[in-house]
This record gives structure tokens, sequence and C-alpha cells, in this order.
């Protein structure tokens, strides 16, 4: 597992690239929120300092109400950039452990990317997002959450579709930060899965990365994703940490 310095420049990295409409803090915990999009990433209490554990109760009911003025459930993400005392304090109350998940890495020039095509990235994110909703079965009321969310995006995003005769097949968005490329949206229908549609697009996108500088990619995945981590493990990335949810047991 690298350092905690990594994870950190990792962590913010992923913050940037699937920003959140609302950011406070309490004391190193980054609470991110918004009312568009429903996914755990946008709204959750994300600790960034193992150290800080102090007066727990107290900031559980303050983070607690932001989240229930958003109806939210209140839901913390902990990395191993959380106290140990804060996962068991949440523990204690009956918060679910959800959606374990793996931070994969690698090198973009050790990635079996050797024959991938060029392909330009699109301009438009309406038809990004309609393609990614179809791709990955969402419902379409989810269209204005999502254009919001990558509109929002601050550093340089390319956005890939591979289509065929009818239409869609995969997704991704590519987020050159620097020299790093974060990947998000990966997906390929699901009829399309282990054909190698999404590795060629995902070889594409990781080709225009590197080209803008990138020398380093990461993704997240759920560790329950047999197909993904199949499919990246192929092109050479590897684990770098972890990381789960805790949510609450009262409903909102």
């Amino acid at each position: 597992m690298p350092g905690l310095a990594q994870i950190r420049r990792l962590e913010a990295a992923a913050f940037r690239a699937w920003p959140a409409t609302n950011v406070h803090h309490e004391g190193t915990w980054s609470v991110r929120l918004t009312a568009s999009h429903p996914s755990r990433r946008l709204n959750s209490v994300n600790p960034l300092d193992p150290l800080d554990h102090d007066d727990l109760p107290a900031r559980v009911e303050r983070v607690g109400k932001k989240f229930r003025d958003y109806g939210r459930p209140l839901t913390f993400r902990q990395s191993p950039l959380a106290p140990p005392e804060l996962s068991r304090y949440l523990d204690d109350r009956g918060y679910e452990r959800l959606g374990h998940s793996l931070v994969l890495s690698a090198a973009i020039d050790k990635l079996a990317t050797d024959n991938a095509f060029d392909q330009i990235p699109l301009k438009d994110i309406g038809r990004y997002v309609d393609a990614s909703i179809l791709i990955h079965e969402h419902d379409a009321h989810m269209k204005p959450g999502l254009s919001e969310v990558i509109s929002a995006i601050k550093p340089t995003a390319g956005m890939f579709v591979l289509e065929d005769d009818d239409g869609p097949v995969s997704s991704v968005i590519c987020v050159q930060d620097g020299n790093l490329a974060g990947i998000l949206d990966m997906g390929t229908r699901v009829e399309q899965k282990r054909q190698g549609k999404g590795r060629r697009l995902l070889a594409a996108a990781l080709k225009w990365a590197k080209g803008r500088g990138a020398d380093t990619a990461w993704l997240q995945v759920e560790s329950s994703n047999d197909v993904a981590l199949s499919m990246y493990g192929g092109l050479g990335f590897e684990p770098a940490y972890s990381y789960l949810y805790f949510v609450s047991p009262e409903k909102h």
C-alpha cells in the first residue's frame, strides 16, 4: 500500500475528478453533498487524517444534520486516511458497512495499451450522458444530475464512447489532472461484456491522457465486480488501497 501522502494525493484527484456540488469541512473531514445525484461518492463524509478523532459524538451529529437537510442518509467513506476510532464508533452505533471498493493504479507505460487506437473525445456532454445512462441501465431522470457533475469537472476530461450498429457499446471518462489520469464512469452493455470492447475503449482513453502528459492512471472499482477487476488486472492495474462506506441505520 502506498504511503499516506500518496493516498491523500489520489483522494484529492478523485474529488476533483468527480466533484460534489457542496463541500464543507468538519476539521479534516471533507463533507461532500450533491442534491442532484444520489451516489455515495458524491454524498459522504471523507475523513482525511487518521489522527483526527476528537469529540466524535458532537461532530457526527453536526454532519448528520447537514445530511438530514439534504434528505440523504449519513454516510462515511472510510479509506486508510480515516481514524480507526471513528470506524469503531460507527460500528458500535449500528452503521452498515457497504460498497467495499479498491483503488487501482498503474504507470501508464506499463499498461497493455500498445495497440490502442486513436479516438477524439466527445465534446457534447448530453450525447455522452445519454450513452452512459443506456450502457449502465440507469433511469433517464439521472441525466440532469450526471450532466451537472460532468460539467463541474475542472481538470481536462475526455469523454469516450464506443458504438456499433445498435448504438453505444461502452463509455468512459478519463480525467487528465497533471500527471494523473483518472478513469470514471467506465461501463459496457451487459450483452457486450467479456468481448474486449471496454478494454479497447479504455486503452484509447489512456493513450489520449498519456499524449497530454499523464504517466499514472488510477480508478475505483467495487471489490465484487469480478468482470471489471479481470479487465483492469489484465491491462496491468494493481491495488493501491481500499475503502468502504458506513451508512447510518436511521431512515431519511
